[in-house]
């Protein structure tokens, strides 16, 4: 589990006088709680608790932003809150997670998925799932996958009694764009319709986190949009002075928190170190601890701008990491003229502009008056004295 906790004094000679790997992996264990990670867990915590236990949440965001970092926060304290629950069952657990692997062939295995997830929960007999009563085999309790091979409706069967069973408060699926990475059409429909079965038959939050690629489940159909719940974990823009400020204060903790004999000036290289990264903090700390470990094995007193340099991500990686965010990142602005347009939709009249608006519209205009009727001007007083 990640070491979440604030600026400490990480160069101590106790810490300095350990093997190059117990250093390394002393800052590879911190996590800082920045802001956008702590705004995501709680929206994301509270969308678990307080949403339908039939609901499918969506956590969406660039690679490298600390989607893996936020599951395991959320299912740290799901584990602590079911564990403080007076008179919990010792059978209950608090929170399931498992990571979707790529499919090996022109399919997803839900076999392998469902067994997987039987091993998350300590199922027994994991490879003995076979129900052997006729009642229990029939087609209404045996739903049809889009790579069904029989055993599979066995497992998805057991996946059911055991969340019955264990009753966790959400099913955290890490990695969820595998799920649907060789489906196209009516079959990515098809996959989500099987965690929408799981979740509506089990009462139990499924929680999809991945990347943008996850965009192609999103309002599929109506049944699908009203149970799903979108978050957007984004990255850190630039453009934003608070976010400018952020980014800095993250590179200070980062600095304070690298056993070295000399706190390196992270902030000397800002616009570097965000360029590689793109503004995602897992990008950044994978970046910082590639050249820490260089610095640590050339002897190096701090880490140095060399060290950076040579564990950087190219530049032709960073556009194309970019390009995906910036694209995923323009499905979630909504059009000025969607309210709008909904309303007609829905046989309302468009909506006319507010008095006031109207009102100081009206003020702009010069008044119109009768014909023959002056406008008001000053007229010439006394006689004019021609010129000499």
């Amino acid at each position: 589990m990640p070491r979440h906790s604030t600026v400490s004094d990480s160069r101590s000679v106790d810490l300095l006088a350990q093997p190059p790997s117990v250093r390394i992996q002393y800052f590879k264990d911190f996590a800082i709680a920045h802001p956008l990670l702590v705004e995501s867990k709680d929206r994301l915590l509270e969308a678990i608790m307080e949403s339908a236990p039939n609901s499918l949440v969506i956590v969406l965001g660039p690679t490298g932003v600390g989607k893996t970092t936020l599951l395991a926060k959320i299912r740290q304290l799901l584990s602590a809150r079911a564990a403080g629950e007076a008179g919990a069952e010792s059978g209950r657990l608090g929170v399931v997670s498992i990571e979707a692997t790529p499919p090996e062939s022109r399919s997803f295995s839900w076999r392998s998925y469902f067994k997987r997830l039987l091993l998350e929960m300590n199922d027994p007999l994991v490879e003995c799932k076979r129900r052997a009563l006729p009642a229990d085999r029939t087609p209404q309790m045996m739903p049809a996958y889009p790579n069904d091979r029989g055993v599979t409706a066995d497992y998805h069967y057991a996946v059911e009694q055991a969340l019955r069973y264990r009753r966790p408060s959400a099913v955290l699926i890490d990695e969820a764009q595998h799920l649907f990475a060789l489906a196209s059409g009516r079959s990515i429909e098809d996959q989500l319709n099987v965690l929408k079965a799981l979740a509506n038959r089990c009462d139990t939050v499924h929680v999809l986190c991945g990347t943008y690629e996850l965009l192609r489940i999103r309002n599929l159909s109506g049944q699908l949009s009203r149970r799903s719940i979108d978050l957007h974990f984004p990255r850190y823009d630039v453009t934003k002075i608070a976010d400018r400020r952020t980014f800095g204060k993250i590179l200070q903790t980062f600095a304070a928190q690298m056993p070295l004999r000399d706190q390196p000036d992270l902030i000397r290289h800002w616009e570097y170190l965000y360029e590689r990264s793109i503004g995602c903090v897992g990008i950044l700390k994978d970046w910082l601890a590639k050249g820490l470990s260089a610095a640590i094995h050339q002897s190096a007193p701090t880490l140095a701008l060399k060290h950076l340099e040579k564990c950087a991500l190219s530049v032709p990686q960073c556009d194309r990491l970019i390009e995906e965010a910036t694209r995923g990142e323009a499905q979630f602005r909504e059009d000025g003229n969607a309210a709008s347009q909904l309303r007609i939709r829905l046989g309302f009249p468009e909506r006319a502009q507010q008095p006031a608006v109207q009102a100081m519209a009206s003020a702009d205009r010069p008044k119109q008056r009768r014909p023959g009727l002056r406008y008001p001007r000053r007229d010439t007083v006394g006689v004019e004295q021609p010129n000499d």
